[in-house]
């Protein structure tokens, strides 16, 4: 098993697919109601979904590169605001935050080998 597809909300579908395709995500379906991309590295995919309200939530999707002070550099140079820069985190990972046109939180970060083993890892399977 394996997770792949998660899809955000979104209030305009245009203003939403042009942001995405301007942080570097290839967009691979246009309708006026959904829309696909491929991430720039590795082979996840992530959606968008046209609704009239956008319900505020707690959910935080994550974009992971090995170059998040670079590409955060670069997407600042074409205009985008972060909320939060790059900083380095207690629990090892090194994150930057914005929010898309429609509120929708995204980390930017770095963890390397911490994301699956770090040093507090524990194996559960009951």
């Amino acid at each position: 098993m394996n997770l792949n597809q998660v899809t955000l909300p979104v209030t305009d579908m245009q203003c939403a697919t042009e942001f995405y395709r301007r942080m570097g995500f290839l967009q691979i379906v246009d309708t006026p109601h959904y829309a696909r991309f491929e991430c720039p590295e590795g082979d996840a995919t992530f959606s968008l979904s046209l609704t009239e309200h956008v319900t505020p939530n707690q959910s935080v999707i994550y974009f992971e590169t090995e170059k998040l002070d670079s590409w955060v550099e670069q997407l600042q140079a074409k205009g985008f605001e972060f909320i939060q820069a790059p900083q380095d985190q207690s629990y090892l990972w090194r994150e930057a935050v914005l929010l898309d046109p429609s509120g929708n939180r995204l980390k930017l970060y770095w963890a390397g080998d911490n994301r699956k083993n770090p040093p507090w890892r524990v194996e559960r399977r009951d």
